[in-house]
């Protein structure tokens, strides 16, 4: 996997890519991650440089370090100031799927008159475009809208960073979400992505506004589910 010369630093970038892949049950709870000669070979790096990354992760304590036993996960929850409730990616994870996100698109738009991104954003906004594969198969297809100007941002440059990481990485602090659920058809480009049966067939949507600490929406988010494959799911512990 190549990683971006021009971002933050290699073994913080590597971190993320770690992270991520044990939040997403990639590298399961209670096994061990690759190798150091693995990880050095697949991301074309020193020795240094990943012993330092897995180094962040043990002070985080998503990994452990054992004496010629491995590198092993055992915690797979990532902390949220935002809420105390379980993220959905992480229960579906807890339940042994294995949750993988791919980039799409992104680019700067112009909103259309009378709509509600140019009622959110004004004249133009940016916007990403990504999919989650539950167990392989495309579940989730997401639209994010951004308030905010992103020059030359490329996909490869995203790597395994989330939504929010991305924000903060340009200092933009939430302070609370609202998420709207309704039934909606998807557009023909969402139908295409999660490979649906057939056309015209309603699926879960979902609407997130992000605001932050003065009110102002900073994100909003679309997302088509395909239910037929995986139930959304709260839990909550009372």
């Amino acid at each position: 996997m190549s990683l971006s010369r021009k971002d933050k630093p290699l073994y913080l970038q590597i971190r993320d890519i770690l992270k991520d892949r044990i939040l997403h049950g990639v590298y399961p709870l209670g096994q061990n991650i690759p190798s150091e000669p693995q990880l050095e070979q697949e991301f074309s790096v020193s020795k240094i440089t990943v012993r330092s990354a897995i180094q962040e992760l043990v002070q985080e304590g998503y990994l452990e370090k054992g004496s010629g036993k491995g590198t092993k996960v055992i915690r797979n929850k990532a902390a949220s100031k935002l809420s105390k409730w379980k993220h959905f990616t992480e229960i579906l994870v807890e339940e042994g799927h294995r949750i993988q996100k791919q980039w799409l698109r992104a680019e700067t738009v112009q909103t259309e008159a009378d709509a509600e991104l140019r009622r959110l954003f004004g004249e133009h906004c940016f916007r990403l475009e990504r999919v989650y594969f539950l167990d392989e198969r495309p579940y989730v297809y997401y639209t994010h809208y951004l308030a905010m100007a992103m020059g030359e941002l490329e996909l490869a440059d995203l790597n395994a960073r989330s939504l929010y990481e991305l924000l903060e990485e340009h200092n933009i602090s939430l302070d609370r979400l609202r998420d709207e659920f309704s039934v909606a058809v998807p557009p023909p480009e969402a139908e295409a992505i999660l490979q649906l049966e057939g056309k015209g067939m309603p699926l879960l949507k979902r609407s997130r506004y992000s605001y932050d600490e003065h009110g102002k929406v900073r994100e909003y988010s679309i997302g088509y589910y395909n239910t037929e494959l995986q139930n959304y799911i709260v839990n909550y512990d009372v």
